[in-house]
């Protein structure tokens, strides 16, 4: 059975992206405006201090421009996902890339200018005008990192290199959405089917070892193939990573990552630490797995696959809205009714087709409602797969009604709260609601699945990224060996007690898109964390505790993320909320080998 072409897919199913342009031709006329919009920016050059009105007027004028190529880039860009062979699509979003490029050049002077101004000449500018207040958080950022910042021309040229850098992530998209190839398996009635990123994790879920063996060997086999050309871009993107932090004058790339944020090095190391100090919990689980499955050993293919083996529901996409609805009714009736009008009005891309980007996402701009990306495959995964990215939706949506332009944009770091909180309600939900023991065990299955996929191995991922850059840092060659051994030697860590790991896991990184966005990953665990503890309240303290979590959603980018977090109720400057998690981990762990 072969992948549906997009033509294909029902219409219901499909996102309205009309809703940011009509046509391609509205598209067109608003790329010609951004010309007209960059040289409103540019003519502030040099005067951005001669009065609080001059540097009010730059700045709504830079978000204007921002706004309208931030919306252009998404339409082309989520045009393109719908399927990355459309050249059309594939054209406009390369177009979007080198128009932006050259204009943010132009405007490059912007924060050099803006660092050069003495803090209290701003400080009186902003009681001049009281609209800069809007942009109190902006200056504050800039203050923190003005060490970073280069002069006019070296920041001109450091954003006319963006199009080349930023080419290792490109094309290990184009290969991986577009180009690749696994060829056919066989499923459990014998059937020959095409194996695709999208359903990949349905046949690691297989009850037949024999489909799961074949799944990761074939899966894995088409990577092998490319191992060289896929070494060659997640180097160049480590290296491109080490420019950037030099020019900038940072200790490390994980420093040039964390600080923009004011995120402390300990943060990402405390996690490493805390979690690495819980691999015997995660042991324990395996010990669990290895038990129900009957199995002499584990293989690298058996960790997906669902214990209670006897209990494989299905879920239409119309169920998987319903039990969403239902499970994030603590967080009241505007969040719900808000979720309703996203489910209603064209906000979310349902079915995989041929040549559409895989996973799943949410995305948009700040002129348009937020969209969803999925590529939903009926099982519980997918269920919590909508929950997640609705998190992300509802966060963007009720950050842009109540933020400013220049403080609706929130960090990463804090967009895996809003994701995660959503799934723990789910899970919540869900064993809230059944008495059936089989069921139950398939529940906690399928959270402990979860906690591992987000703390555990996110965790590996990021030490694995913590490891390519300190080698690149030291002047270390990435060969193909050396990625392979690094990454087996992490497995070995995470897994190695307790599963046979199988030597194919070696070249797993370079099927991971997040390594093209470095140092990302590790905010899913501390996501997860902080999720865990706030999900927690809502249930526990109910209205206040939503209130807060709310205000935290609204609260955008205004301040850093480690202080949004704090106001919802959350401290993740130590390892507390982390180590938590982990206790909450082992503690379910116990109860699933209780019931089974």
């Amino acid at each position: 059975m072969e992948l549906k072409k997009r033509e294909e897919i029902d219409e219901k199913y499909k996102w309205k992206l009309e809703d940011i342009y009509e046509n391609n031709s509205l598209w067109e006329d608003d790329l010609k405006k951004l010309s007209v919009l960059c040289d409103d920016v540019t003519k502030y050059k040099g005067k951005l201090s001669e009065s609080a009105d001059v540097l009010y007027n730059a700045l709504k004028a830079q978000d204007k421009l921002e706004a309208l190529a931030e919306k252009l880039f998404v339409y082309a860009r989520m045009r393109r996902d719908e399927d990355n062979t459309n050249g059309l699509y594939q054209s406009m979003t390369d177009r979007c890339s080198s128009v932006f490029t050259s204009i943010f050049a132009a405007t490059s002077f912007f924060v050099p200018e803006l660092t050069g101004i003495d803090e209290k000449k701003i400080k009186r500018f902003m009681e001049e005008n009281k609209g800069l207040f809007e942009y109190k958080f902006t200056f504050e950022k800039i203050w923190h990192n003005k060490e970073h910042i280069l002069s006019d021309k070296e920041e001109e040229i450091l954003a006319l290199s963006s199009e080349a850098t930023d080419a290792a992530g490109d094309i290990f998209s184009m290969f991986n959405d577009a180009d690749i190839r696994f060829g056919n398996i066989k499923n459990e009635e014998g059937e020959t089917v095409e194996l695709t990123k999208g359903n990949y994790t349905s046949f690691l879920e297989s009850g037949s070892r024999e489909v799961r063996r074949e799944a990761f060997n074939t899966l894995y086999k088409s990577y092998e193939s490319m191992r060289n050309t896929l070494a060659a871009a997640y180097s160049a993107n480590v290296k491109s990573d080490k420019f950037y932090s030099v020019v900038r004058k940072y200790g490390s790339c994980l420093e040039a990552s964390l600080s923009k944020n004011k995120i402390d090095l300990s943060v990402y190391d405390n996690l490493i630490d805390t979690v690495s100090r819980y691999i015997p919990k995660l042991e324990h689980y395996l010990d669990v797995r290895k038990k129900i499955l009957g199995v002499e050993e584990l293989h690298m293919y058996d960790l997906y696959v669902p214990m209670v083996t006897d209990f494989d529901k299905k879920y239409t996409f119309e169920e998987a809205k319903d039990i969403v609805l239902k499970a994030l009714s603590p967080l009241g009736e505007q969040y719900i009714s808000d979720l309703k009008k996203a489910f209603e009005e064209g906000w979310i891309d349902v079915y995989e087709n041929r040549g559409k980007t895989s996973g799943a996402y949410s995305w948009g701009s700040y002129m348009t409602h937020p969209y969803v990306l999925m590529n939903f495959q009926g099982n519980i995964d997918s269920v919590f797969t909508l929950a997640h990215e609705m998190g992300h939706a509802m966060h963007s949506y009720y950050s842009n009604q109540n933020q400013p332009y220049s403080s609706a944009g929130y960090t990463l770091f804090v967009a895996e709260v809003a994701s995660t909180v959503n799934e723990t309600l789910l899970i919540k939900y869900l064993l809230g609601n059944t008495e059936d023991k089989k069921e139950r065990a398939y529940l906690l299955n399928h959270y402990l699945e979860e906690f591992r996929g987000t703390v555990f191995r996110q965790t590996m991922f990021a030490e694995f990224e913590k490891i390519t850059h300190e080698k690149v840092e030291a002047g270390e060659a990435l060969t193909t060996d050396e990625l392979c051994e690094i990454y087996y030697n992490l497995n070995l860590k995470y897994f190695g007690k307790k599963v046979n790991v199988d030597k194919t896991i070696e070249i797993e990184w370079a099927r991971i898109p997040h390594f093209y966005r470095s140092f990302y990953v590790y905010q899913y665990a501390t996501g997860f964390s902080a999720a865990t503890a706030l999900s927690d309240g809502i249930i526990k303290d109910g209205e206040p505790a939503v209130r807060k979590y709310l205000s935290f959603l609204a609260s955008g980018g205004s301040k850093y993320p480690l202080e949004l977090l704090k106001d919802a109720g959350v401290d993740l400057s130590t390892p507390s909320a982390v180590e938590a998690g982990l206790i909450k981990f082992g503690e379910m762990v116990e109860e699933l080998e209780g019931i089974v």
